[in-house]
């Protein structure tokens, strides 16, 4: 017999309403996304920094083989909290749609459109039949010249809000709540960066340095002179900010101060 307040069969059961109007599997994606390392993203006045914490299953494991921020398209970014393996599947898909939106319009698309494809596929998988829900949570920064520098998070639902900073994944009561008390509208990317290793480090595991922490920005900074004057590195706009993810010895320098 199901324990009382488990949702009973309709636990098992992605595309039927528990009589409280709940899909259960979606709570169990959350719960996967919960067990995961703490990922964050905090939105700047001149551009964005999404950070996230990787642990290796075992030391012989080569950690700069895992992957946990990945660039979309030039001028979008995304880290994740949950599977590993479903985040990897949504970036495969997220990559095509750019790609497919930049042979149709001679762009890549902005931030809010890829955000509604990625939530869409999302959102199919809570209502198809011999499936179930991504384990993963996204936070997606981009920029466009629409609405300039954006942070999206994206959750098993398919539901997607726009943030100036959130944080996903084991420790992501505790991060809000330590973002809340550090963000302000004036905080430049240089701050912002500082204070997503502060957040990070907050119930942080274990030792933190360059090889368990991953770092990246959507900024002007970092790009060769040549890349900005082509616009090569992101929109394809002459000086517009790109997404890029931080080396190691950036990283480490960071972690210095």
């Amino acid at each position: 017999m199901a324990q009382p307040g488990s949702g009973g069969a309709y636990s098992f059961s992605l595309t039927t309403f528990s009589p409280s109007g709940k899909l259960v599997q979606i709570e169990h994606a959350l719960a996967a996304v919960a067990s995961g390392t703490t990922s964050l993203g905090i939105k700047a006045t001149n551009g964005i920094v999404v950070a996230t914490s990787k642990k290796t299953p075992s030391p012989l494991v080569d950690d700069s083989a895992l992957e946990k921020v990945a660039l979309i398209c030039p001028n979008i970014g995304v880290v994740y909290a949950g599977m590993g393996p479903d985040f990897r599947v949504l970036v495969a898909k997220a990559r095509k749609s750019a790609q497919a939106y930049w042979k149709i319009y001679g762009e890549y698309p902005s931030t809010r459109v890829l955000v509604g494809e990625i939530a869409t596929v999302m959102q199919e998988a809570t209502q198809s039949g011999g499936v179930r829900p991504f384990g993963v949570s996204l936070l997606v920064a981009g920029y466009d010249k629409a609405k300039g520098h954006t942070l999206y998070q994206v959750d098993p639902s398919g539901t997607f809000w726009a943030w100036k900073a959130s944080a996903i994944g084991k420790n992501q009561v505790n991060a809000k709540t330590f973002l809340e008390k550090r963000y302000n509208d004036d905080l430049s990317l240089e701050d912002a960066i500082h204070t997503a290793l502060l957040t990070l480090k907050e119930g942080f595991e274990g030792v933190m340095d360059e090889k368990t922490i991953e770092l990246g920005i959507i900024s002007t900074a970092g790009f060769s002179e040549d890349a900005l004057a082509l616009g090569g590195h992101g929109t394809g706009d002459v000086g517009t900010p790109g997404f890029r993810k931080l080396t190691e010895a950036e990283v480490a320098d960071y972690l210095q101060l």
